[in-house]
């Protein structure tokens, strides 16, 4: 295993502190503009959100969830309906602004993206049927996309988040592309953090803990970084800088991910440069069309 592997990748568990599974933010060794904390959470547990200057969207990933929160004296409790896995389409999420404070209960997984910044735009909750989904690629490319924190979809002050669900099968961040020159108007430079689940396909008889995909990061001119991992539910990624993807759903198991990005361009833009070598492959899309399997739904869910 790469020295740049063991620092970029991380199995789950492996950044385990202050009652959350894992935790990337300011004091992750070479990390400034983006953090994710995870947590399972059982009834009566809860986890708080007390750091100030942090924009966040809280994620629900399996159950639901009350987020109360502290906005500038203004206490409020939002309920996030959730879903059953992040395989059952795109669920209600909550935009916490830096300014706010916040305590998560509930039962299932919760997932809050983080960006640090001085600058306070307003919280605001976004339902499920309010998120654009966007289904991307085609052919065994094919990717369901939620864009609930993009730039188009929501206005923060760094941060752009989305999650991507791959059927099992197909390849996904392809082809390998990067974000880490500032090229007005082509590229932007943004740290980006994946977070992984996976799981069988409907009908199968293989637990969870079999469920994998795999992933792939590589050197670009800004710096150099080597991951190529069997990747699992509460494994996470860290790029910040190179070339990344493919993320490839293995045969049996559908892949889902987080994608965290934020970074220091004076514009909120995701901007990327596909790996000349193989931008080629979108060509090959053309007269494709979507796999049948997409979008993901809960109805859908036990036919993939």
């Amino acid at each position: 295993m790469s020295t740049t592997h063991q620092r970029w990748f991380h199995r789950r568990g492996e950044l385990t502190r202050d009652g959350w599974e894992s935790i990337v933010d300011g004091s992750t060794p070479d990390w400034a503009h983006t953090g994710i904390c995870v947590a399972q959470l059982t009834p009566g547990e809860s986890v708080a959100l007390s750091d100030p200057g942090v924009e966040r969207i809280v994620v629900p990933l399996s159950g639901s969830f009350i987020v109360a929160h502290n906005d500038g004296g203004v206490r409020t409790r939002t309920r996030l309906n959730g879903r059953a896995t992040v395989f059952s389409g795109p669920t209600d999420v909550l935009y916490l602004s830096s300014g706010s404070t916040a305590v998560i209960e509930g039962e299932g997984r919760v997932a809050v993206a983080t960006s640090p910044t001085s600058i306070i735009t307003p919280s605001r909750y976004i339902a499920a049927d309010e998120v654009p989904v966007e289904l991307r690629g085609a052919g065994a490319s094919s990717r369901e996309v939620h864009n609930f924190g993009t730039p188009s979809a929501l206005d923060a002050a760094r941060l752009i988040v989305c999650e991507v669900i791959t059927p099992a099968e197909n390849w996904s961040s392809y082809p390998p592309h990067k974000h880490d020159e500032h090229v007005p108007g082509r590229e932007s430079r943004l740290e980006e953090i994946y977070y992984f689940e996976a799981a069988p396909v409907g009908g199968s008889d293989a637990g969870d803990s079999a469920a994998f995909g795999m992933f792939s990061a590589y050197s670009s001119p800004a710096g150099d970084i080597d991951i190529n991992a069997m990747v699992r539910t509460g494994d996470i990624a860290l790029v910040p800088h190179g070339y990344h993807g493919p993320a490839v759903a293995a045969p049996g198991y559908d892949l889902y991910y987080l994608n965290v990005m934020a970074g220091p361009d004076p514009e909120r833009a995701w901007l990327i440069s596909d790996d000349p070598v193989h931008a080629w492959v979108r060509d090959t899309w053309n007269g494709q069309g979507i796999d049948s399997r997409l979008p993901f739904t809960p109805e859908t869910k036990g036919q993939h």
